[in-house]
């Protein structure tokens, strides 16, 4: 497939808003964890807290792809 500036482009895009929507989701599972710890639940709160730690750490892989499309 030949290259294309402008499909780069709209994958970027495309990546940017998954990235925020991505974002926007571990803030309200954050909000849901402080509720599970706030009431004693502990066990649903510490998964939670892993769904958070691997939306950022897959954050950081998309942010770099996004990067990377927006340099070429």
């Amino acid at each position: 497939m030949p290259y294309s500036s402008e499909a780069s482009i709209a994958t970027a895009d495309a990546l940017t808003l998954l990235l925020h929507n991505q974002h926007a989701i571990c803030a309200a599972i954050e909000e849901v964890t402080k509720w599970l710890l706030d009431n004693g639940v502990v066990t649903a709160a510490a998964n939670a807290i892993g769904a958070m730690e691997t939306l950022d750490e897959n954050a950081q892989g998309i942010t770099d792809a996004i990067m990377r499309l927006r340099q070429s």
